[in-house]
């Protein structure tokens, strides 16, 4: 090949120049002119250059500019934008039809500022707020209670279906729900009548009635606050565990593969878990009983020098059976409670962290709180009823 065929080579492009910045008085006021390029390497410059300005520049002449990015228009703007703060205005004057339709394009993207919501006063929007709140209780309610007919219909199915009840999954929701359970709530237990054995005889020692804190003990743990306890504790376990594994399922969409794939979620979630705590909870409150009364008798026999026999005859003769009747019968209903809450509260779960760390924190509140106000009502039921 010869030098005649060779074609020269073409010179690169020369280098745009850097944003230039000039200051021109108009009258009273300031102009400030922009030349050359005005892009992403430029942007900073600028900004810097405009801090050392004495006097803010009233309007920018844009006519000199060969060339803009959306890096310049946005630097533009957010000047301008800080002018309208400040209660000043800015004038982007001589641009091109080309720079002004890219400022249009960096200006409707921009975001806008978030106002707070106004927060309305008087008794009319207090009443509004009141009614709001009523009927969203109310919607939950009624959430709840579907979650609970839709246990029941599941577990009606199991039972005239048996081949589709799973056993493992129940005995694997027992163990955790139950048997880990057991230290916690056997502590607690045994902790509460120590606690009501010396705060009971502090009080009766006054009055020589030291051995009635026998009664006292019986009726406060096995009627009240053996079954009650246990309940706040399985709450503060068990609706926050079943909320975090089924909203965990749901977040990965393991539960949208369950119907996929021709499982109910409700069958194959639900009724063990809420089976295995109707199981269990009667069984921690048994435990809790007995440990609340060892420690009582034992508090009784350090501080009042009852011995465990006569304890154990004090108790046999002055408790009815009864006490212990109204205790267990409350669990069930505590049991289907906690576990509707959490598996309610589990399905909400969306498709974040945020979301599976509120629905949990709600999950255990609701459930104790429903515990509490569910024990009212029976206390309440029992009393009317001459138990």
């Amino acid at each position: 090949m010869t030098t005649d065929d060779q074609t020269p080579a073409e010179a690169p492009p020369a280098p745009m120049p850097p944003a230039g910045l000039a200051l021109r008085p108009r009258g009273d006021s300031a102009v400030l002119e922009l030349s050359g390029a005005l892009t992403v390497h430029e942007v900073t410059q600028l900004q810097a250059r405009l801090e050392r300005l004495e006097h803010p520049p009233e309007a920018i002449d844009l006519s000199g500019l060969e060339r803009i990015d959306t890096a310049g228009a946005w630097a533009l703007l957010a000047l301008e934008r800080a002018r309208a703060a400040e209660g000043t205005t800015l004038r982007l004057e001589g641009a091109s039809a080309e720079t002004t339709l890219l400022l249009d394009h960096v200006r409707r993207a921009l975001p806008e500022p978030e106002e707070p919501p106004r927060r309305e006063r008087g008794l009319t929007a207090m009443l509004e707020r009141t009614g709001r709140s009523v009927a969203a209780g109310a919607a939950f309610l009624l959430d709840l209670l579907g979650y609970f007919g839709l246990f029941l219909a599941r577990l009606g199915r199991t039972l005239r279906h048996p081949r589709e009840f799973r056993m493992t999954a129940l005995v694997a929701h027992a163990e955790e729900v139950g048997y880990r359970a057991v230290p916690i709530v056997g502590l607690m237990a045994f902790l509460i009548g120590v606690v009501l054995a010396f705060q009971g005889s502090a009080q009766l020692r006054q009055f020589g009635a030291e051995v009635f804190v026998v009664d006292l003990i019986a009726i406060s743990v096995l009627r009240e606050l053996g079954i009650l306890l246990t309940a706040i504790i399985v709450a503060g376990r068990t609706a926050s565990a079943f909320t975090a594994a089924i909203g965990s399922m749901k977040m990965r969409e393991e539960i949208d593969a369950m119907r996929t794939l021709g499982l109910d979620p409700a069958t194959v979630l639900f009724v063990p878990r809420i089976l295995a705590l109707l199981i269990m909870l009667p069984i921690l409150g048994l435990i809790a009983n007995v440990m609340g009364l060892f420690g009582g008798a034992l508090m009784s026999w350090i501080e009042l020098g009852i011995s465990p026999s006569m304890f154990r005859t004090r108790l046999l003769e002055g408790t009815d059976v009864s006490h212990v009747v109204v205790g267990l019968v409350k669990a069930p209903v505590f049991a289907l409670i906690i576990g509707v809450v959490g598996c309610h509260a589990g399905m909400q779960v969306q498709g974040n962290a945020e979301s599976l760390g509120r629905m949990t924190s709600q999950a255990v509140v609701t459930a104790i709180f429903a515990v509490i106000v569910a024990d009212a009502l029976f206390s309440i039921f029992f009393a009317q009823v001459g138990l």
